[in-house]
């Protein structure tokens, strides 16, 4: 059974855990958990979920399978952006952080000063792609500098032709994540230089599905979101190449993880929190989310984590495991 359509659709927590259960029991699949001894079916409570709209198709991934072992479990995923997911975190209001890019200084601060501990899991990589209508039939690749003459604060790049004067006279629509989204920090980092750093006369949403729409629905539209997003609509997008001084490359799991594609690969991470893991459920969720990283990525259409990374994940759980014993 497909599930990455469902995957796709930012669902309230009532509806996700629906969701999540009825796919799960049609799917079956091979979770097996942490509970070898069979406790963990009689699991039950609720896993409180909220964070970046790109880590939400890998998060449901994990519960409609986890959940298919642990039926009695409620996992719920929301998705108030990476920025918003850290102040419910460290308001102590969720138990785990969906993060598209690194926790920030001020929201160590603001956990710090809640008492909450954590630790940081990497569980994905992803790729930022960029993306144009199929109607475009002119842009196959765009250079770093080409992207920064658009997306850079104060551009006034509003036709294709400004890109390129081989491109026609055709209007440039742009469409993109919302400042709360840890995907809209990564590309004005490594795009603009600068965090934050953004033209603002754009149509910013959290949603990643209504950039979908805004650029299928223009000819001249671009946007840019995690590459999971463009692999599910291929129909009605195209993914341009982006040369950041060695050639066109295209983003695809296998340039992703060998590091080809440049600047715009990068990791994917949940926060769980230390104290969390006095709830059975909790624990057991997020050890079965760091046993079955791979399929779970694969099912979300993430690309997993090589060996190495794999490895450093299995020790970050143990330092998680650590801080909730001391």
């Amino acid at each position: 059974m497909n599930i990455h359509a469902s995957l796709r659709r930012p669902l309230s927590p009532v509806a996700l855990t629906a969701a999540a259960l009825l796919t799960a029991s049609a799917c079956g699949g091979s979770a097996t958990g942490a509970g070898e001894d069979g406790v963990e079916g009689d699991l039950s409570g609720t896993v409180r979920v909220d964070g970046s709209s790109t880590v939400a198709p890998l998060s449901t991934a994990a519960a409609q399978l986890f959940q298919g072992e642990n039926p009695k479990v409620r996992v719920t995923v929301g998705t108030s952006g990476t920025g918003g997911g850290f102040e419910k975190f460290c308001a102590g209001e969720t138990d785990i952080a969906d993060a598209s890019r690194p926790i920030e200084d001020d929201e160590k601060a603001a956990c710090a000063k809640k008492g909450i501990r954590y630790e940081e899991l990497q569980v994905a990589n992803d790729g930022l792609s960029v993306v144009v209508s199929k109607d475009n039939d002119f842009a196959e690749c765009l250079t770093v500098a080409q992207l920064k003459k658009i997306w850079e604060p104060g551009s006034k790049v509003d036709n294709w032709n400004q890109v390129d004067p081989s491109f026609p006279d055709e209007k440039l629509e742009l469409f993109g994540p919302g400042t709360d989204s840890g995907t809209f920090d990564f590309f004005t980092e490594v795009v603009n230089g600068d965090e934050g750093a953004s033209r603002t006369d754009y149509s910013p949403s959290e949603d990643d599905n209504v950039t979908v729409q805004g650029v299928a629905g223009s000819k001249g539209g671009m946007g840019y979101f995690g590459l999971s997003y463009y692999e599910e609509n291929k129909g009605e997008l195209k993914v341009l190449k982006i040369d950041s001084g060695d050639g066109c490359v295209e983003p695809t799991a296998k340039t992703v993880q060998d590091g080809s594609y440049k600047p715009l690969s990068r990791p994917l991470f949940i926060y769980p929190k230390a104290s969390s893991l006095d709830k059975p459920e909790v624990e057991a969720f997020v050890e079965y989310y760091v046993e079955n990283s791979g399929d779970i990525a694969e099912k979300a259409l993430f690309v997993p984590l090589n060996q190495q990374q794999q490895a450093e994940l299995d020790k970050d759980l143990e330092k998680l495991r650590e801080q909730h014993r001391s």
